[in-house]
């Protein structure tokens, strides 16, 4: 495929990309902290398991509801300083002074009491986040209309990500040490304000040196008023129903919850494996070893893999740079079953690279081809362009499957007889859970692929689109 040069007007300035990065880095940097933070729920703050559970479930569905109201929102704002970039800066403050209060709980107030606590101040949370996260990605998606721009925008803006998932392993070792923290809760209560304080100063950056594009004479757009609530929510039915309609972006929701969540639904179970299977259940063998393999796959997936990628999908196009990486990452799953041996530890290592093609190339295609679907909407539905929107629905459809994942993990461990109580594990549960740490991340890829086979809005498609917009909006 012929490389063609991008247009001055196209190209994101490098302070822009890295104020941008630094917006998904807190994207990340949130969830990861959360992700495991919520462990000392039970270890430090004596949750019982059950209402621990609720706590990591019942908020996802208050998100649900919140993120499509936001872009909607988001989509239709009027204001001298853009569409997106007010929220983010509202927001960005709201989620770090939230995130740092949801955390301060007390290991002698009753479980009840922190688990309502913990409960109210999730939802607080999720409000300012919503706030930050649901602008921030439409603002990516109107920053650049060049099709490889685009990709390079989500490269630059990945990789800065990925670097919480460095981090955010480590936060396990830290919080446990004796020598660093008194105890666990101590632990928790203060590394939360560092994650805050973190999040509030990366979040303001965006919010301050981003721009989209100028939408002052943006037609269409719905009035934003406490009189008009319910005519505005049938808006936003109507225009999640033109999403909805939009093929090429339902093939995208379809893959990435295959990709994504195929690997979410044995994200712990590799964990399981060095444990049990590696270091014959010893959890003090098994030391910092699960920690140093998913920082170093989140690495090689920030410094290796995206900038790969970039390259492919500009050489060959987003579908095919999709389709290869998604294809290498079931070979490195299926080397799994030969390189994860007690016999030798640093075997374990050989696969990541090939793995993570399947997660580090993801999010950098499909949100840049999501950008070229916020096009394709434009040119059969109009104005307004509605990137909140479709980022909203984008995610929604993610966190739904995070969700799924969290039954679906359990309940595979449940039927190969898990137990993770018990000192040692069969030899049959292991085989088991061996091999469906392969196959379903490898059979979800493979399903992934076959849905992308035949995505036809391509670069030729693309970059026909953009000159029907300009025409029809008057550029030149």
């Amino acid at each position: 495929m012929a490389t063609v040069k991008t247009a001055k007007s196209d190209r994101v300035p490098l302070g822009q990309k890295a104020a941008f990065g630094a917006g998904h880095l807190v994207l990340n940097l949130y969830p990861g902290a959360l992700g495991f933070f919520m462990f000392f729920l039970l270890t430090a703050f004596g949750m019982d398991p059950f209402l621990a559970g609720l706590l990591g479930g019942l908020p996802r569905f208050f998100d649900a509801i919140t993120d499509p109201i936001m872009g909607f929102i988001s989509d239709n704002t009027s204001s001298k300083w853009g569409r997106r970039r007010p929220y983010i800066l509202v927001g960005g403050i709201l989620s770090a002074i939230t995130f740092v209060l949801l955390w301060q709980l007390d290991e002698n107030n009753s479980s009840d009491y922190n688990f309502w606590y913990f409960l109210i101040m999730s939802m607080v949370f999720l409000i300012g986040n919503t706030m930050f996260a649901t602008p921030l990605v439409g603002l990516g998606y109107e920053m650049t209309s060049d099709y490889n721009e685009r990709t390079r925008l989500m490269a630059f803006s990945q990789t800065v990500g990925l670097l919480a998932w460095v981090i955010v392993p480590w936060f396990w070792v830290i919080i446990a040490d004796p020598d660093i923290f008194s105890d666990q809760a101590q632990g928790v209560r203060t590394m939360a304000i560092y994650v805050g304080v973190a999040c509030l100063l990366l979040g303001l950056l965006p919010a301050i040196f981003c721009r989209g594009i100028d939408a002052s004479h943006m037609a269409n757009r719905k009035k934003l008023t406490f009189t008009s609530i319910f005519s505005n929510l049938k808006d936003l039915f109507v225009s999640i129903k033109e999403a909805v309609k939009n093929k090429p972006f339902m093939k995208l929701c379809g893959a990435t919850f295959l990709v994504f969540n195929g690997y979410q639904i044995v994200a712990s179970f590799s964990f399981f494996i060095f444990v049990f299977y590696i270091f014959n259940g010893s959890y003090e063998a098994t030391s910092t070893w699960p920690a140093w393999f998913s920082s170093i796959g989140a690495l090689v997936s920030a410094f290796l893999v995206i900038p790969i990628v970039s390259k492919m999908a500009e050489k060959w196009g987003k579908k095919n740079a999709f389709i290869i990486s998604t294809a290498l990452s079931i070979i490195g799953y299926v080397m799994k079953w030969w390189a994860f041996t007690p016999d030798n530890i640093w075997l374990s290592f050989i696969p990541i690279p090939l793995m993570s093609f399947g997660l580090g190339s993801l999010f950098t295609l499909m949100m840049s081809m999501t950008a070229d679907v916020c096009d394709l909407d434009e040119l059969v539905n109009g104005m307004p362009r509605k990137e909140g929107t479709f980022g909203a629905l984008y995610w929604w459809v993610v966190k739904l499957g995070q969700g799924l994942a969290l039954v679906l993990g359990g309940l595979v461990l449940k039927v190969i007889g898990f137990d993770g109580n018990a000192a040692t594990q069969t030899a049959e549960t292991l085989t088991q859970l061996r091999i469906a740490d392969i196959v379903i991340p490898a059979v979800t890829a493979a399903l992934a692929i076959w849905i992308m086979w035949k995505y036809s809005l391509s670069e030729e498609r693309a970059k026909d689109i953009k000159a029907q917009l300009e025409e029809r909006r008057g550029v030149l």
